[in-house]
């Protein structure tokens, strides 16, 4: 793999920003044009007509020999070119002495390859930017100081320093906190803050003061050089919809000549020039290349690089997506969503007793659990005599307590004792996973882990139907039962689960044989598949090398409905594109007729085409601009919504103690239930019903004025109302319990009362992030135990201060 080459200011830029295909027309054009301009004040001077004649015939041949020179390559590719019109019309004013018709039709050919050139700039220009800011050195600590290297010498493990408003030069870990301006790379303009321990990725500018990297990668295999090879494969590549001149060129070519020749036998030579001149398909030319490069740059904007314009025309065609589960459909990092206490340990004590213990664990998801813990501001003890068994389970001890977590028979559970045996089966209907902890050689409870679903599952699901998708199948390797759960909750059309990599080639070619076939995915494992569909789309945030390489699209924010969007934005450039080509084309074919009965002579047929010209590009830059449907809430509302996602994580971590608390009432004394439930009280009185507050009173007036109508957001006001007498409810029912704890029908009504007020909370929580929160355009706020900005995991359960000893814990298959 090659590393990232330094583009810095010089020939190659200079040779960047003016490549040959446009600095030639351009040149041309000039000439040309002082030309033509030049004859026409020597005219108007009442100057000698010969060198007057000189400089517009000057002016037709510069379009003469241009179009000859295109005409020639096209013929030497194989291909009979369209441009072997201009050239006819070019040779036939000179050859019948309409020399300023001859100087405006040069005028018109290489005005109309200059636009072109300038638009494809212009439309390109976000693609160019992902080049042009490629990182190019690093500031590297040798020997106890700084020094300045080119990025490719770093090496895994190397500390950088990155200074204000320089880039990250290699995807690493962070040593500090940061604020970071991540626009190249997920099209979010605004910074966004980091913390110490968070992955961050190459390209990235810092907004804020010097921070330090310890690099993970080289500085070639990270994020961003694999976005500018994707930019490099995307600028090499051509639509088939651009080759549309070419390809209708013999039949367009006989039906010119037919035209000129009847408008010869009907009014003579300058007739048939004129109907030369208007017959030239420029729109066919420039128009279809513009809407596609608009449509690559408008993708690219919005966190999408795709690999040229034929991949959106194809995927503009697709009717099926195959979309994997794990890290596309889910977050992809498993998280801790239940602690289940079976004597009297607090779920606090057990889960700081698990995580202190995986402080020695090499297991990757003891490190999301450290990080978690981190986050939470846990305090965790050193742990000693530490032995793990992988595939089993790890085990030593914490403050000198003997601590076990893994299998159940691991940590010394025999049997199917009653609280394990609910556990199981809840991991069962939920897909989740079991993680059995001891204490003392005593069982202490179990963690539940699962893979959340992303949040912006369900929207993207909605979006790709309303694209015009008619099948989504999801395809993975995961174990039936699991994926069969996420298959409902998303609403996709079939599960396809327990599949092989060979298997899911086997699903591709069955659906592309049905009907042209888009497959998502984000793991080596998907590499395969994403080759061979017909359009192959990498979740590349995160996802494996492997697969951005075979995928034709590249999902560079870790976002989901971006898929949407980019599938919205293929299917508007095509539009813009037929429609270009097919409204210039009727107005050049109307010319041909005007200019075959003799009322549009050739000067003025010139002047004609190049309207139409600039009419078609205009037009087809459409396809760089958000679509008019797109409902984005302002500034204003778009801070809003970024105040209240932060406040979501709180509200999810309430929602899971609502159903633990509930769980936990008749299995521990009635004192202790008592109190967990009066902290829980505590938690939604002091944190969540103030939170749905504010939503009511600032949130939602934004919206109502975004979505219009009639009380548009009257359902959700009327959840609000909802949760608020639920509370209510549950601080009157704690009391009316008295010191002694609650009895067995206070116990009930307690459980009824906190199951709904679960449901309702977790349902309306989701909805607002899919339907409401995602219209400030701002990253979709993390589910229970995943931290979005850094792809980590949060422990969803609240740790208690530091110094009491608690954290959090997740572990699988050991």
């Amino acid at each position: 793999m090659q590393a990232v080459p330094r583009r810095v200011p010089g020939a190659d830029g200079w040779a960047r920003r003016w490549p040959l295909a446009t600095l030639i027309p351009a040149v041309l054009l000039a000439v040309a044009i002082l030309c033509l301009a030049t004859g026409g004040l020597l005219d108007a001077t009442g100057a000698s007509p010969v060198p007057r004649d000189r400089l517009w015939a000057a002016a037709g041949v510069v379009g003469g020999v241009y179009s000859l020179w295109t005409t020639v390559q096209s013929l030497r590719a194989g291909r009979i070119g369209v441009d072997i019109i201009a050239l006819l019309a070019v040779v036939g004013a000179l050859a019948t002495d309409e020399l300023l018709a001859a100087g405006v039709i040069g005028v018109m050919i290489t005005s109309g390859r200059a636009l072109e050139g300038w638009a494809a700039g212009r439309a390109r220009r976000d693609l160019d930017a992902l080049l042009q800011n490629a990182p190019h050195s690093a500031h590297l600590y040798q020997a106890g100081a700084l020094t300045t290297v080119p990025v490719e010498q770093l090496v895994p493990g190397d500390r950088v320093m990155v200074a204000g408003g320089e880039l990250v030069p290699a995807d690493g870990n962070l040593l500090g906190d940061a604020v970071l301006d991540e626009s190249t790379l997920s099209g979010e303009s605004r910074p966004v803050e980091r913390t110490a321990g968070d992955p961050i990725r190459s390209g990235a500018a810092n907004a804020g003061a010097p921070f330090d990297v310890m690099v993970t990668v080289p500085a070639a295999e990270s994020s961003y050089a694999g976005v500018v090879r994707l930019v490099e494969q995307a600028e090499a590549s051509q639509a088939p919809f651009v080759r549309l001149a070419d390809r209708y060129a013999l039949w367009f070519l006989a039906l010119t000549s037919a035209a000129s020749a009847a408008a010869w036998a009907a009014g003579g030579v300058s007739r048939a020039v004129a109907v030369l001149v208007v017959a030239t398909p420029c729109p066919l030319i420039l128009a279809a290349p513009v809407a596609w490069v608009a449509g690559l740059s408008r993708s690219a904007r919005r966190g999408v690089v795709t690999k040229g314009g034929a991949v959106l025309e194809r995927l503009a065609g697709c009717t099926t997506v195959l979309i994997d589960k794990t890290g596309t459909l889910t977050t992809g990092h498993p998280t801790v969503t239940d602690v289940v206490p079976a004597g009297p340990l607090s779920a606090d004590a057990i889960l700081g007793m698990a995580a202190s213990l995986d402080q020695l664990s090499p297991h990757v998801l003891a490190q999301a659990v450290l990080r978690a813990a981190r986050q939470r501001g846990c305090r965790l003890l050193l742990p000693t005599e530490v032995e793990e068994v992988p595939g089993r389970g790890i085990r030593g001890l914490v403050a000198g307590q003997p601590v076990a977590l893994g299998k159940a028979e691991w940590v010394g559970i025999s049997g199917a004792p009653g609280w394990a045996k609910a556990a199981r089966r809840r991991a069962a209907l939920d897909g989740s996973m079991t993680v059995f902890v001891s204490v003392d050689g005593q069982p202490a409870g179990v963690l539940m882990l699962d893979d959340p679903v992303r949040p912006d599952a369900s929207r993207t699901v909605r979006a790709l139907r309303r694209s015009g998708i008619d099948r989504i199948v999801m395809v993975t390797g995961d174990r039936p039962e699991v994926a069969e759960t996420v298959g409902a909750a998303l609403g996709v059309d079939e599960v396809l689960a327990d599949r092989s990599p060979a298997e899911k080639l086997d699903v591709v070619r069955f659906e592309r044989h049905r009907a042209p076939t888009v497959m998502v995915g984000d793991g080596i494992n998907d590499a395969p598949a994403l080759a061979l569909a017909d359009v192959g789309v990498a979740m590349g945030a995160r996802g494996a090398t492997a697969s951005s390489q075979a995928a034709d699209m590249v999902l560079t924010v870790d976002r989901l409905d971006r898929l949407g969007e980019a599938r919205s934005i293929a299917r508007r450039s095509r539009r813009i594109a037929v429609q270009s080509v097919m409204a210039g084309m009727a107005m050049s074919l109307t010319a041909m007729a005007i200019a075959g009965f003799g009322w549009l002579p050739a000067v003025w047929g010139a002047v004609w085409q190049e309207g139409i010209d600039v009419a078609v590009i205009v037009n087809a830059l459409r396809a760089l601009r958000p679509q008019g449907t797109e409902l984005r809430l302002d500034e204003e509302g778009t801070s809003l919504t970024r105040r209240f996602q932060a406040e979501h994580v709180v509200v999810r971590a309430a929602v899971e103690q609502i159903r633990a608390c509930a769980d936990l009432l008749d299995r521990v004394p009635p004192p202790r239930a008592a109190a967990e439930v009066r902290d829980l009280y505590r938690l939604l009185a002091e944190e969540v019903a103030p939170h749905e507050s504010a939503e009511q009173d600032l949130l939602y007036p934004a919206l109502e004025r975004l979505l219009g109508g009639s009380d548009p957001t009257g359902p959700m006001s009327r959840a609000h109302v909802e949760i608020a007498h639920q509370i209510r409810r549950l601080g009157q029912l704690l009391g009316e319990i008295g010191p002694e704890g609650p009895d067995g029908e206070e116990i009930a009504e307690l459980r009824r009362l906190l199951y709904g007020l679960h449901a309702v909370l977790k349902l309306h929580t989701t909805q607002e992030e899919e339907s409401y929160l995602s219209l400030g355009d701002e990253p979709a706020p993390a589910p229970p135990g995943s931290d979005h900005r850094s792809g980590g995991v949060t422990d969803p359960l609240a740790c208690a201060p530091p110094g009491s000893g608690s954290a959090s814990n997740e572990r699988a298959g050991r």
